[in-house]
C-alpha cells in the first residue's frame, strides 16, 4: 500500500491510477490511530493531484555513517572530528518538502550544495526501550529521503564535532513521494538505490551494504522514545559530491533536477531553484 498526502493536506492511499481519500485529518493521525480509518468516499485521479510531503513527523531521527563506503569516502575531506558509525542527530522538520517541490539554493549561505540519498523509516506506533527483535513491530512504512547538505557550512560546524545548520536550512529535507507499507517493500536490506542529477547517476548502491540493520538502528535510538509517525533515516551511500575527487564540478546548482530512487519505494524528484526566484515577490 502507498499512503499519500495531497492537495492541501488530504490523506489517502494509491489504488492503481487513483487515490482513495481517508477520513483522517493528517498522516500523523493515521498512524496515531493505528491505521484504523475509513475511506471518505472521494476518489481522485493520481495524475490530477498534487502530492505533498507524505508526513510531518513530531521527531526526525537522522542517522550518519551507516554505510562503510560513505564513511571511507568521507576520509578525503579530513574533518577535524570524525563522523563515527551510525550516530544520531535530529533533523529540522520545518525544512521538509515533498516530491516536485523546489530545493531553494541560498547563495548567501553556501556555494557547496550537496545531495545524500537515504532510505527512511516511518514509525508506526509509539514506544521506547525495545530490542532489535521487537523493532519490526514499530515499522509503519518506508519513504525516500534526500539529505541536502551545505558542505562549506558543515566543514565549519565539524570543528565543534556537530552538524545541524548545514542540513536543516529551509527546503533541505525532501521526503516522499509516498509512504510504502512494509509488506509491499519486503526485506528493506535488499533494495537498489540510485540518485541522479539531470539524468546522470551520482549515487548507486544497495541497502544491503548498511553496516548495521534497520532493526538495530531503531532499537538503539528507542531510549529517546518514538511517537507514531516519527521518521528515522538510515544513512547515505557513497557518491556524494563533497567527498569526490572533483566536488566543485558536482555540487548542485539552480536549474538542476535531482531524482532519488529506491527500489520498491519510489522516485523522489526535486528541482533546484535560485533564492531570488523563490523569493521574487
Amino acid at each position: 500500500m502507498k499512503l499519500v498526502t495531497f492537495d492541501g493536506g488530504k490523506v489517502g492511499r494509491v489504488e492503481g491510477d487513483h487515490v482513495v481519500e481517508y477520513d483522517v485529518p493528517s498522516m500523523r493521525a493515521y498512524f496515531e490511530r493505528g491505521g484504523d480509518v475509513s475511506p471518505k468516499g472521494s476518489e481522485y485521479a493520481l495524475a490530477d493531484v498534487k502530492l505533498e510531503a507524505p508526513i510531518i513527523p513530531k521527531k526526525f531521527f537522522h542517522t550518519a555513517g551507516n554505510y562503510k563506503e560513505h564513511h571511507e569516502e568521507s576520509l578525503r575531506v579530513n574533518w577535524s572530528h570524525p563522523v563515527l558509525p551510525w550516530i544520531v542527530f535530529f533533523q529540522n522538520v520545518d525544512a521538509i518538502i515533498g516530491t516536485d517541490d523546489a530545493i531553494v539554493y541560498p547563495h548567501q549561505l553556501t556555494n557547496e550544495l550537496d545531495y545524500e540519498l537515504e532510505l527512511a523509516v516511518v514509525i508506526g506506533k509509539s514506544g521506547s526501550f525495545f530490542s532489535p527483535e521487537e523493532a519490526s513491530e514499530y515499522i509503519g512504512g518506508y519513504l525516500v529521503f534526500n539529505d541536502i547538505t551545505a558542505r562549506d557550512i558543515q566543514r565549519e560546524e565539524m570543528k565543534s564535532g556537530v552538524f545541524s545548520l548545514c542540513k536543516g536550512i529551509d527546503t533541505f529535507c525532501p521526503i516522499g513521494p509516498w509512504i510504502v507499507s512494509p509488506d509491499d517493500v519486503g526485506d528493506p536490506h535488499t533494495l537498489d538505490v540510485e540518485l541522479r542529477v539531470n539524468g546522470e547517476v551520482r549515487q548507486s548502491s544497495n541497502t544491503g551494504n548498511m553496516s548495521v540493520t534497520i532493526e538495530e538502528i531503531l532499537s538503539h535510538y528507542s531510549p529517546m522514545g518514538y511517537s507514531a509517525g516519527d521518521i528515522v533515516s538510515t544513512g547515505t551511500v557513497s557518491g556524494v559530491a563533497g567527498f569526490s575527487e572533483d566536488p566543485a564540478s558536482l555540487y548542485l546548482r539552480p536549474g538542476d533536477v535531482v531524482e532519488a530512487e529506491i527500489d520498491r519505494v519510489g522516485i523522489l524528484r526535486n528541482p533546484v531553484i535560485a533564492w531570488d526566484e523563490a523569493h521574487a515577490s
